[in-house]
């Protein structure tokens, strides 16, 4: 037979469950307190950098001026040892520094002591950039963090550098850059003040930077359409004034021509010599316009435009010529621009002072990534004192300039002339 037992908790056990219950309820409470004074902190810390900002903003206008300002009053609060702001370039290729702070001093491209900048600003650049988990999120590191490079660290050795945060300026899918402070604390407490201080700041000069890289491309851009609409402007001037005027004159001297049988010689001899001018400058009229309005032909590729050139060439002059084209690039406006204007003023040099007997233009794509542009004459050559002189030379030089290629000039006496450009696109290991 079966009997039955009853059990009762007793006074101590019923106390000891109450006090772990009371105690896991003041752990919740405190834990519940510490976030919230953490929010509170945050978005103390959230104002204060948004304050900030807009006083900068005020009194420094410039964008350099700002981050000065910014850089200067991040090292203050967090009694850090350096700032740098490294700024990712326009195709997004790398990251160069574009500001330090160092020793109580600030550091910009251009100033004096830049170029002799202890800081190991291309082994950083190149670590920012390849990171790929600092493109989003703040990043932390000991001062010989094994992930940053040897450089970085001798040098935090160097300066007692004990500490790094580096937070990218973010916005969006993209980011601009990174702020990059140096502390001598390494303790924990002070790396998360300083890590959210950071993320505050940067967060703000994000804003900032981008509003002034937009003002910056409308001003660009701006810029541009001036340009454009002004050489439209001389366009349409030379064409309505002084092309129409000398196409009016060779009418009438040619009416006169024909008209003219029984003229003396020497009067005929005259005429024939105005015929002949006016014929000539109304070409240089017509070539003008078509040098300052080359972008007619948009939408077409440059092979077509040079046949083009080649073609107008061969009306006004007795010289052959010879064009030989391979298959081609196409390239962005400025450059094809650039490039056309260089072969037209050969051309013209060569069909009209060379007194060559022919005159070859190649053009040519070595290893399918750049453009090689030649344009070659058999004639007298330039003579020695006018080889570095003349608008039409320093045309071309500062044309090669603007794109970044290269003009070569051979002549000799009677041996001819060869104006050769050799164009590469840009590319991430040689940008300036």
């Amino acid at each position: 037979m079966l009997s039955s037992r009853s059990t009762s908790i007793g006074p101590d056990v019923a106390e000891s469950g109450s006090a772990d219950r009371i105690a896991e309820l003041e752990r919740a409470l405190r834990e519940l307190t510490s976030e919230r004074q953490r929010a509170q902190c945050m978005g103390h810390i959230q104002d204060q950098a948004a304050q900030l900002a807009l006083d900068l903003i005020v009194k420094e206008p410039d964008i350099a001026g700002f981050f000065a300002g910014f850089t200067e009053n991040l090292i203050a609060q967090t009694e850090g040892s350096a700032c740098g702001v490294w700024l990712m370039d326009d195709d997004r290729s790398r990251c160069e520094l574009w500001m330090a702070r160092l020793h109580g001093r600030l550091y910009t491209p251009g100033q004096e002591g830049w170029a002799e900048l202890a800081i190991p600003r291309d082994a950083m650049s190149a670590h920012l950039f390849a990171h790929e988990a600092g493109w989003r999120k703040t990043t932390a590191y000991t001062s010989r963090d094994a992930r940053l490079p040897e450089a970085v660290t001798m040098f935090n050795a160097r300066e007692r550098i004990e500490a790094m945060i580096a937070s990218p300026m973010a916005l969006g899918d993209r980011t601009l850059g990174w702020i990059v402070l140096s502390t001598s604390d390494p303790s924990l407490c002070e790396q998360q003040w300083a890590s959210a201080l950071l993320e505050a700041i940067a967060r703000q000069a994000t804003l900032v930077l981008h509003q002034s890289q937009l003002a910056d491309q409308r001003r660009q851009e701006d810029r541009r359409k001036a340009v454009l609409e002004e050489r439209n402007r001389l366009a349409r001037d030379i064409h309505d004034t002084l092309a129409q005027g000398f196409g009016a004159i060779l009418m009438q001297l040619q009416a006169a021509q024909r008209d003219g049988n029984a003229l003396p010689p020497q009067v005929a001899t005259n005429l024939n010599t105005a015929v002949n001018l006016a014929r000539t400058h109304l070409v240089d009229a017509r070539r003008s316009v078509g040098a300052l309005r080359p972008l007619a032909d948009h939408g077409r590729d440059i092979s077509a435009a040079l046949r083009r050139l080649a073609e107008t060439a061969r009306l006004t002059t007795g010289v052959p010529i010879d064009l030989q084209l391979d298959q081609l690039p196409t390239f962005e406006m400025g450059v094809e621009r650039e490039i056309l204007g260089i072969a037209q003023e050969a051309l013209t040099n060569a069909s009209r002072h060379a007194r060559a007997h022919r005159i070859t233009i190649q053009a040519s794509a070595p290893r399918a990534i750049g453009f090689r542009l030649s344009v070659a004459d058999d004639g007298c050559g330039i003579a020695h004192d006018r080889r570095d002189t003349g608008f039409g030379m320093t045309s071309m030089q500062e044309r090669a300039d603007r794109i970044g290629a290269s003009l070569t000039i051979v002549t000799a006496p009677r041996a001819g002339t060869q104006v050769v450009l050799a164009w590469e696109p840009p590319t991430p290991g040689n940008l300036g």
